[in-house]
């Protein structure tokens, strides 16, 4: 059973809400007429760590932000600035948006297989049929809550393109995960294929819920008209 340090750290969407009072103002004052931000995808696995180390450490800097500092969750933290966890090893896959010098702005991990948590559903995850290859877990969806309101939505953006691109490339044509209840009917809106699971058994007194996103060639226009902006095409800012 998931506990309350562990579960909900798996979690897909938890995305916070820009804070009213003076941080909420200065964000969003005047963004609709700033610049779009230039950004770029970065998928770092364990062969390129070492080459992105500054965009990794930006975005585990990221989540302490988010997911202790904002939403308040029990979890480790290194050198009290970094949240890194048992599943930050060498099988995990990050999606980073990054600036031009390579800070975090979005970024997701994927796992190669489900939760213990996900263990309920199986059947309904691989079909009826035994654990296959072709399904991943997404997990620690995080936006840098110090960047412009609409630079964090197109962050967003992007990083949901690049997920559905990665799968694409790497034959995933499922992506599951554990949510706050609160964040289903969010992750529902986004246009693709996506089902909930059920609940998830925790001691948390949160509501966790499993979700699961068939992708397929189809998804990316899917995307498009639940309103996702796709990336701006090679060349431009984005």
């Amino acid at each position: 059973m998931p506990t309350c340090d562990a579960a909900p750290a798996r979690g897909w969407i938890e995305v916070p809400r820009a804070r009213t009072g003076a941080w909420g103002a200065r964000l969003a004052r005047g963004d609709a007429a700033l610049p779009a931000r230039a950004s770029r995808m970065l998928v770092v696995d364990q062969a390129s760590r070492a080459r992105e180390h500054v965009a990794l450490r930006s975005m585990f800097a990221a989540r302490k932000r988010v997911f202790v500092d904002l939403l308040k969750w029990d979890l480790t933290v290194l050198a009290g600035r970094y949240e890194v966890d048992r599943h930050d090893g060498p099988g995990a896959t990050y999606l980073i948006v990054a600036d031009a010098g390579g800070q975090h702005l979005a970024s997701a991990r994927l796992l190669p297989e489900p939760a213990a948590g996900l263990d309920l559903f199986s059947e309904h995850i691989f079909d009826g049929g035994a654990p296959t290859a072709g399904v991943a877990e997404v997990t620690h969806f995080c936006l840098s809550p110090d960047v412009a309101v609409n630079d964090r939505r197109r962050a967003r953006d992007r990083l949901l393109y690049g997920l559905v691109d990665y799968a694409l490339a790497h034959r995933i044509h499922r992506f599951v995960g554990i949510a706050e209840g609160r964040w289903t009917r969010p992750v529902e809106e986004l246009g693709w294929t996506c089902r909930r699971l059920g609940a998830v058994p925790s001691s948390c007194r949160r509501k966790l819920v499993g979700m699961m996103v068939d992708i397929d060639a189809t998804t990316p226009a899917r995307l498009a008209r639940a309103g996702v902006a796709a990336p701006t095409p090679p060349g431009r800012a984005s």
